[in-house]
């Protein structure tokens, strides 16, 4: 039976969680929730692929690179959720089953929260149900994939999986390979698995406040 390859991919703010307010988000950090998440995606014999980000560009080019070399993709991007839709352009283009996750139940929370510019392109929308929901959200994509998922293909005049392996092009690779790096590791940062981005200024921006979701 086909494995099917699925990223897990968080957004600004994503990774404090742990310092944010556990009424909202719970108790857990960033790493011992992606634990969990690879605890629950082994059991259903998925191919987890963790990234996160907190500069939207970088997960724009990521999206770019998807469709062909995973299957299926668990998104949670936190404030971005709500205004960012170049997001939802880059999501649109990937051409990937894709599912929203939330921690915190965003319906009930600040109005901004409650819209989400991936509406209409994800399979569903799962929300306070705290680390449960991507438990929920891999079981859901997991029986979408059995049920009507082709061997995936990069459209035309995109980069191949094979391309993208080249010592000199970032790339997505199976962490269970040996000697090749995942997309992410533990939360620690991979210079060959995260796409190209320029020189950053170490001042985060102040025109929008971000907020994990």
């Amino acid at each position: 039976m086909r494995r099917f390859r699925v990223a897990v991919v968080h957004g600004v703010n994503l990774d404090q969680l742990g310092r944010r307010d556990p009424k909202h988000y719970g108790p857990l950090t960033f790493r011992e929730l992606e634990r969990q998440i690879d605890e629950w995606a082994g059991e259903l014999d998925l191919i987890p692929r963790f990234f996160q980000t907190n500069h939207e560009g970088a997960l724009v080019e990521y999206l770019h690179r998807a469709e062909g070399l995973v299957d299926g993709i668990v998104l949670n991007a936190g404030a971005w959720t709500h205004y960012s839709w170049a997001l939802r352009d880059a999501l649109e283009l990937a051409d990937v089953p894709a599912i929203e996750v939330h921690l915190s139940d965003v319906e009930s929370r600040d109005e901004w929260r409650r819209s989400s510019v991936f509406d209409g392109v994800v399979l569903d929308k799962i929300s306070g149900r705290g680390p449960d929901g991507y438990r929920d959200a891999l079981t859901a994509l997991q029986a979408h994939l059995v049920e009507v998922a082709p061997e995936r293909i990069p459209a035309s005049g995109t980069r191949t999986e094979e391309h993208l392996s080249s010592p000199e092009t970032p790339q997505i690779t199976d962490p269970q390979q040996p000697g090749e790096p995942g997309l992410h590791d533990d939360n620690d940062a991979d210079p060959t698995a995260a796409p190209p981005m320029p020189a950053q200024d170490p001042t985060p921006p102040t025109s929008v406040d971000g907020a994990a979701s």
